[in-house]
Parts: C-alpha cells; sequence; structure tokens
C-alpha cells in the first residue's frame, strides 16, 4: 500500500509551483510588487486561478487585492475574450502599477475595472449574483467578511478562492493564535461546514482554499 501521509519533497514543491512558467510581464509585475512591498501570488497559485477562471469560462471576476497585477493577470489570461476583471485595493499607486502590467500584457483597458477603496466598502455596491469567481488577497483579518460579500455575489456554480490559506505555515500549527491566522484557520472550518460549498485547499504557494458554490434547487 502506498503511504499517502509522506510529505510532498521540497524538489517536488518546486517543479510543481513553476510547472506552468511565468513570463516577462509577470516577471517585471513581481519585480514592481517587490519595490512597493506587495507580496503577489506565486506561479502555482496563478496557475491554478488561470485554470480556474478557463473552466469556469469566467466572464465576470472580482478580485480583492490587486497589487500590482500578478494575480489579476493571470486570472484574465483564464477568462473568455471578452471577460471582466473588477479589481480593488487599497492603493491607488498599487493599481497604476497593475494597469502598467496589463497594458504590457496586451489587456485591453475596458478588461480591467480597478477601483480604488477598502474591500468590505466596495463589495457591498456590486451586483449579487453576476460574478463567476471572487478571489481575495485582501486584509486577512476580512477574509470572514470577505466569504459573505462573495456568497451573494457569486453566481450559483461560481467559485471563491483565498491566497494565504495556510500563512506560512503559521494555520495548520494550533499553537499559533494570533489574530490572522486564527481568523484564516476559522474560515476553513466555515467554508467545511458550509452546505452550499465545495470545498478544496490546494497546497500551492502559500495555500489556496477554493469554493463552489451549489447550485440552488428552483424554488
Amino acid at each position: 500500500m502506498p503511504n499517502h501521509t509522506s510529505s510532498i519533497k521540497p524538489a517536488s514543491w518546486s517543479y510543481a509551483e513553476s510547472f506552468v512558467a511565468e513570463d516577462e510581464v509577470l516577471a517585471a509585475a513581481r519585480s514592481r510588487a517587490e519595490e512597493v512591498g506587495v507580496s503577489p501570488v506565486g506561479p502555482g497559485a496563478g496557475a491554478a486561478l488561470r485554470f480556474l477562471a478557463s473552466v469556469l469560462d469566467a466572464r465576470a471576476v472580482v478580485e480583492i487585492g490587486t497589487g500590482t497585477g500578478v494575480s489579476g493577470l493571470w486570472m484574465l489570461r483564464g477568462m473568455r475574450a471578452d471577460g471582466v476583471l473588477t479589481t480593488v485595493d487599497i492603493e491607488a499607486e498599487h493599481q497604476r502599477l497593475a494597469k502598467e502590467t496589463f497594458a504590457e500584457a496586451g489587456i485591453p483597458g475596458n478588461r480591467a475595472r480597478t477601483i480604488a477603496g477598502a474591500g468590505l466598502d466596495v463589495l457591498p455596491r456590486l451586483t449579487d449574483g453576476h460574478y463567476d469567481l471572487v478571489f481575495c488577497d485582501g486584509d486577512k483579518r476580512e477574509y470572514a467578511a470577505y466569504l459573505k460579500e462573495a456568497l451573494r455575489l457569486l453566481r450559483p456554480g461560481g467559485i471563491v478562492a483565498f491566497d494565504n490559506a495556510l500563512w506560512h505555515d503559521r494555520v495548520a500549527d494550533p499553537s499559533q493564535r494570533d489574530e490572522e491566522t486564527v481568523t484564516i484557520r476559522e474560515l476553513g472550518r466555515t467554508v467545511l461546514d458550509h452546505e452550499s460549498l465545495v470545498p478544496v485547499l490546494l497546497p500551492v504557494g502559500d495555500g489556496l482554499l477554493v469554493a463552489k458554490k451549489e447550485w440552488a434547487p428552483e424554488g
């Protein structure tokens, strides 16, 4: 019998993480992120997000945490050609850099709608049941609130995803009790127990928690 409890070796993890290579545009976006102190998704998480957007044939995506456009570009490359990304960030300067990233990648300006503001101020203004994918990479302490908004924003069959779901190996360690770690750990339990969600925790990057909103029966 194979040993399913053995951990993946670092070399295999690195191989998987870089399996889908990033191009020069994404490399430049990562350089901008480093300059302004932003931590974008890793290549493995980016590839997973592009895959999800592609499987969903996503027309409308919401992102909380624009950064310099790394995750946004991954998702835009998976969305349908007329799909629109709505991306929210409290830092307008970061969004300016993200627009540079999108332009360098040849993304038409009308496909990326940037909104400067706090996620919990902006999300309530967005349309119920309109979105195929909601990606959360903002304030970790607000993840539970993002989930509540995402459930409203997603169409049935849509997907919510949270970056940093393993939070630098702290979530799996019960002795770690800081606010951000506890919030992410409790988010995982909430998603697991939610009767309308089908969850999976992907060990890519710093952990990507993904859940599909089930189709509700006709009332």
